[in-house]
């Protein structure tokens, strides 16, 4: 369930067992605070929480489970980095793992090629604990963090998936930003004019890692600067001003454009702001891939926003790519690449200056 639904459904109904995993930390931590303000809408007891990491064993957690609360209202039990939900990486494991099982449970093989139960003290814990989890008492609650995905074959994430709820923390790429903006917009209730939503889609765009936390905190600051209801481009330029991968793009949008005085000018700014080399670098080789990749996809008669999903943008970036990538030849942006491997070196071992950056962008220029 994605994490939009999931805080829906958590207002609706709150189960006693639930399973917050993936990779996007923000809505785990965003999740994991929603379901506590429920369970303790007073603010108090949360320093009665029994928290465990790692492998635990199955009958210490029925027994923390059975275990009646007296200084608290309820029994919350947080277990984070449990192998239990984790796909199995061996040959016998994945036997093992699509019969239900965990590691420890895949039965051996003896000599005359015959196999012996697996062992029955583990299989018994795991038996005991995927009952209780399937039935738990009123007054206990248990929440499983991983920051991976769960593995879907096995019977403990059946067990959650059919008694509580599992969040699939998704990470967040430019082309499912909405997936956060709008909610995030709406509490605010806040909206984006044209260019400012431009903006922000190109600015996320640009970033090597998404961090929720960042958008979310700077959102917040506009929220408490301004009292519009209408966030306007100036004042998104004025947030993200300060972030080195955005306010290049202004540089790769000039390039895309072919107008070499405009991105020379631009490259010379990064350069005297004191953007590391490396960046600019990194940027360069990512936004001539990008366009070397629409050259290939159009001539497969892939075009407009039909180019969003094998790039995995979002549809209005794809689509922009897509014009500018008609500005360029496959040869140029092949050389191109070359160049920015051959500079990477250079600089890297002092072998070359500033000068290679303007050689390529004027290259990519002409």
């Amino acid at each position: 369930m994605k994490f939009g639904d999931f805080m829906v459904r958590i207002k609706k109904e709150l189960p006693h067992v639930f399973l917050l995993a993936g990779e996007e930390r923000y809505y785990i931590d965003h999740a994991l605070e929603a379901i506590l303000t429920q369970l303790f809408p007073d603010g108090g007891a949360r320093d009665g929480l029994t928290k465990l990491t790692g492998a635990v064993d199955g009958d210490k957690l029925v027994g923390l489970i059975e275990t009646v609360p007296f200084f608290q209202p309820k029994n919350v039990i947080i277990i984070e980095d449990t192998p239990l939900f984790r796909a199995a990486k061996k040959p016998a494991d994945e036997e093992a793992a699509d019969a239900g099982g965990d590691v420890d449970d895949a039965p051996d093989a003896l000599p005359d090629g015959k196999r012996k139960s697996a062992k029955p003290t583990a299989d018994k814990k795991l038996e005991r604990l995927q009952a209780e989890l399937a039935a738990l008492p009123d007054f206990s609650y248990v929440i499983f963090l991983m920051g991976e995905k769960p593995d879907k074959r096995k019977k403990f994430t059946k067990t959650v998936e059919k008694a509580g709820l599992i969040l699939e923390a998704e990470p967040v790429r430019a082309w499912n930003i909405n997936d956060w903006l709008q909610p995030k917009l709406q509490r605010m209730n806040k909206d984006l004019d044209r260019s400012a939503y431009e903006y922000f889609v190109n600015a996320v765009s640009m970033m090597q890692e998404i961090s929720l936390s960042y958008l979310d905190q700077e959102f917040d600051k506009l929220a408490l600067f301004s009292n519009a209801r209408r966030i306007t481009k100036k004042e998104l330029v004025a947030v993200f001003a300060g972030v080195p991968e955005v306010s290049i793009f202004a540089l790769m949008d000039a390039i895309s454009e072919k107008d070499a005085k405009k991105s020379l000018t631009l490259l010379m700014r990064q350069l005297a702001d004191g953007t590391y080399f490396t960046v600019l670098l990194v940027l360069l080789a990512r936004h001539v891939r990008q366009l070397y990749q629409v050259r290939l996809l159009q001539a497969q008669g892939i075009r407009g926003k039909a180019l969003a999903k094998p790039l995995g943008l979002h549809p209005f970036i794809a689509e922009k790519l897509g014009k500018s990538a008609m500005r360029f030849d496959d040869a140029q942006l092949r050389r191109a690449l070359i160049d920015i491997a051959d500079a990477d070196y250079a600089l890297k071992t002092g072998r070359g200056g500033n000068e290679l950056l303007e050689h390529i962008v004027i290259e990519l220029c002409a």
